[in-house]
């Protein structure tokens, strides 16, 4: 590997970045803070997450002010590239920048033992790296760094981050403000919150897409039938907010066995396309073996690849608050535990928080609560599990009412899921 190669790679992605942070308006995360208060060697920062999601940009951000120097091995001319020619990239930044407090290295799973490396250079510098697989941000690199680093998952925006992209701060209390809001959340329901898709449409997410099946399941895991596991893949992320059967989906696909069923849904959660929540039981091996509920990455994603959301607009809206609460899960509570119930009867109930020992909240999910059948449905079942689970703090997200009332002894609060989203 030719480390003047190297020298103009990095010289151009400097420039290249340099140009978005004039020309965008470049948002800071919500877990940006956390992060910072790990700014320290010899730990590694590790930005894992879905691809597009704004890893890099966070990064570079939390680097600013401060020498530091960022190579992208997505690049072109660097496939190929070996861990031994790792030792030349020492000596482009050398040669290019000097000494530098922050080394960014971005992709830096695609070259066979990445990790020793890392390992190496955090002795001198502050090393954030950024990835697109969570197994290769977990399994691989604790087994190098034996601990001593700090690992985030970076998601696509929530809707506070989306408002803050758009300039926009809400005053929930002004009517104004809140018709505005309202309808800023319709657009980021159906646009999601990837950065790209916001600025210049919905095209990006088919791109997105595609790069996350080719680079981040099919290569890393040797697929071998990619037609089938393709529709596989676009079946389950324009059915999100569903139950899903493994033998079903064997039979649907034509699949030899429900272990290629759930193989092939692991690959979707290893690149961030989906995340999968268990079923809610005391005993361990029912939550493993009952059926799963799968969320999309991203709402606008879900609805590029055929979900239908003037069909069904409440799986979109519980695919919303499922995401809101997985990141919740990654950012800031990280002993949060998510489930979904449903008892023999049919009664279900869309999420049970979990901490330690203790059911925290239950919360349903409802668009048409102002139909008397289905608000009768939803709080017959939120009842039911209060009852089954022991927890009183009983939340049905609504698509604009607000109230708190009583049922049966029991106060349960509606709240609009914008609202929510802001505030949470």
């Amino acid at each position: 590997m030719d480390v003047e190669l190297l020298k103009r790679i990095i010289s151009d992605e400097e420039s290249e970045i340099r140009q978005k942070f004039e020309n965008e308006n470049i948002v800071e995360r919500e877990y940006q803070p956390e992060i910072e208060r790990y700014l320290t060697r010899p730990n590694a920062i590790i930005l894992s997450g879905v691809r597009r999601s704004g890893k890099s940009t966070s990064a570079v951000l939390i680097t600013r002010g401060e020498k530091s120097a960022r190579i992208n091995f997505d690049h072109p001319s660097l496939e190929g590239m070996k861990s031994s020619d790792l030792i030349k990239l020492n000596e482009a930044i050398s040669e290019l920048k000097g000494n530098v407090k922050f080394v960014i290295l971005d992709e830096v799973q695609n070259i066979e033992g990445w990790e020793l490396f890392v390992s190496r250079l955090r002795e001198t510098n502050i090393v954030i790296v950024t990835g697109s697989n969570s197994e290769l941000m977990s399994e691989e690199l604790a087994s190098r760094l034996t601990g001593r680093y700090v690992s985030f998952t970076t998601f696509p925006f929530s809707f506070r981050e989306y408002l803050k992209y758009l300039n926009f701060s809400p005053n929930v209390y002004e009517a104004s403000d809140r018709a505005r809001t309202r309808l800023h959340f319709d657009s980021y329901v159906r646009t999601g919150g990837f950065p790209e898709a916001i600025s210049f449409g919905e095209r990006f997410l088919a791109q997105i897409y595609s790069d996350i099946l080719t680079k981040d399941i099919e290569r890393r895991f040797g697929i071998r039938n990619r037609a089938t596991f393709r529709e596989f893949s676009r079946y389950i992320l324009s059915n999100v907010s569903k139950e899903i059967s493994f033998n079903k989906l064997k039979n649907v696909f034509d699949l030899k066995s429900v272990h290629t069923v759930s193989n092939y849904l692991s690959f979707l959660e290893k690149a961030f396309l989906v995340f999968v929540i268990n079923k809610y039981s005391d005993k361990l091996k029912e939550q493993v073996r009952g059926r799963k509920k799968v969320y999309s990455i991203d709402t606008g994603m879900a609805i590029a690849l055929g979900f239908r959301p003037t069909e069904d607009r409440g799986r979109l809206l519980e695919n919303i608050v499922a995401l809101q609460l997985i990141r919740r899960k990654h950012y800031f509570d990280t002993r949060l535990e998510i489930y979904y119930w449903k008892d023999y009867a049919g009664n279900e109930v869309d999420f049970v928080l979990k901490e330690g020992a203790s059911i925290t909240q239950l919360i349903q999910v409802s668009y048409n609560i102002d139909d008397t059948d289905t608000k009768k449905r939803e709080v017959d079942s939120l009842l039911t599990c209060s009852d089954n689970l022991k927890c009183e703090n009983l939340l049905v997200l609504t698509n604009d009412y607000e109230d708190t009332e009583n049922f049966e002894g029991k106060s349960i609060r509606f709240i609009p899921i914008w609202k929510w989203s802001l505030g949470d």
